[in-house]
């Protein structure tokens, strides 16, 4: 697994993740400074959770990126462009987010005021834009060999998990029953929610905020988008080990080994998705969530153990 000094990397996303870092700063600042809460949570926990996040994220797509350069520089035009879209959406968003923070005011899901509805139609908006950046690097990553096939795979794989896990989002938008009831008497303040099946702002885990008394499809979509500093991190650590197991030294190995791992990465997310859709916390599953998780468990075990199985050795030919 390769990486390309930092200063060949997509500039603007590292330029980008470098103010992340100082955005979720100012951000602890004002968890620790500004005791306002919003929907059961600190004012300055959603601010600060975004800009963490965009950190891994722009980090990862600038090195992918540095690598389909490496490998097809014909492509490295049209991926550095659409990073750079990711950029300036990302900034607007985190911009939008800061300003309802300042506010006092939900930025999600909120058309309590007509000033309220267009800075959050902007921001979705912003959103859907970043989602067809990142679809078009993901695109082109599966254009050419970015370097060996197990990391290879495991890009391109974390790419399309990362996509998966964004568009989740998506499902949040729609309107919960009581907001479908409350549209139908001509009052619809919010329009959709994070949580399923318990109103947002209820009990939660510590610092992510997650639901523990209902489903909450913030968790598939945070592990989902998180693929992609997740998968690559994977293979490293299986280099690694190659040096002390000899069976990893195999690139085929290392690759099936990935394969499965990514398997079984996406599985995770599409169960995460149904206990949350099923209005389930992560906290309780019930005997059926707990069933489908063995069955991930068993098969990923059973694939890495066929992954990890030695090649069929040619056959000797001797002389008559």
């Amino acid at each position: 697994m390769e990486f390309s000094s930092l200063r060949t990397w997509h500039r603007p996303l590292v330029v980008f993740a470098g103010a992340m870092v100082f955005w979720a700063a100012g951000s602890a600042v004002g968890l620790f400074l500004d005791d306002r809460m919003l929907v059961g949570a600190p004012i300055w926990a959603k601010p600060f959770k975004f800009s963490v996040s965009f950190v891994g994220y722009a980090l990862s797509l600038a090195w992918m990126i540095s690598l389909l350069g490496r490998a097809r520089p014909r492509l490295h035009r049209p991926a550095w462009w659409a990073g750079t879209v990711v950029v300036a959406t990302s900034v607007m968003e985190m911009a939008l987010i800061t300003l309802q923070t300042f506010r006092g005011r939900q930025m999600h899901f909120n058309h309590t005021t007509p000033l309220d509805s267009e800075l959050y139609n902007a921001m979705a908006l912003t959103v859907v834009v970043l989602w067809t950046a990142t679809l078009v690097i993901a695109v082109l990553l599966f254009r050419a060999p970015l370097a060996d096939r197990a990391t290879t795979w495991a890009i391109r794989i974390s790419a399309v998990l990362a996509l998966a896990g964004a568009g989740l989002g998506f499902l949040m938008t729609q309107p919960t029953p009581e907001q479908r009831a409350a549209a139908g008497d001509g009052e619809a303040p919010l329009v959709g929610a994070h949580s399923v099946g318990v109103p947002d702002g209820g009990p939660g885990m510590p610092l992510t905020g997650w639901s523990t008394t209902g489903g909450d499809l913030r968790i598939p979509h945070f592990v989902g988008m998180h693929a992609m500093q997740l998968l690559p991190l994977f293979v490293l650590v299986l280099a690694a080990l190659a040096a002390r197991y000899a069976r990893l030294r195999e690139e085929r190995v290392r690759l099936r080994v990935t394969l499965v791992a990514g398997g079984t990465y996406a599985a995770v997310v599409a169960l995460l998705t149904w206990q949350a859709l099923r209005g389930q916390p992560l906290t309780s599953p019930d005997a059926t969530t707990l069933g489908a998780g063995a069955l991930v468990l068993a098969a990923a075990g059973l694939g890495t153990l066929l992954a990890l199985r030695p090649g069929r050795r040619p056959a000797l030919v001797t002389a008559a």
